[in-house]
């Protein structure tokens, strides 16, 4: 299974309850466009909707961004491929998201500990 939230390339998720999609693009290394088309693509793929229409990712959406992120650059699947996965895997959902929450929580705190120790 992916780990979207330990990814080396890509900026820690900050303790935040919603993100802009400016946040999200600068999280995740992907141009706000982009995100805006992968709604369109993938039903998992839904920030909530405030005034004026703008977008804001909770910290379930980054990761889910992140793994399409890693499905379609980083192992070359195309869209319709990624979003097959991503159905086949939805029994596995709430395990992996609470897998990969977990472990960022934990290179969170560990980074805290090492601040805390100098």
């Amino acid at each position: 299974m992916l780990d979207p939230g330990i990814d080396t390339n890509l900026p820690p998720i900050p303790a935040k309850r919603y993100f802009t999609i400016g946040e999200v693009s600068a999280l995740c290394g992907v141009k706000p466009h982009v995100l805006r088309y992968w709604e369109q693509e993938f039903e998992q793929l839904k920030p909530v909707k405030r005034r004026g229409n703008r977008r804001y990712y909770q910290r379930h959406d980054v990761l889910m961004i992140r793994q399409i992120r890693s499905l379609l650059y980083e192992q070359g699947f195309t869209i319709g491929g990624a979003r097959q996965r991503l159905e086949g895997e939805s029994a596995h959902d709430d395990v992996t998201r609470s897998t990969q929450i977990i472990k960022q929580v934990r290179t969170e705190l560990e980074d805290v500990l090492q601040i805390l120790r100098r």
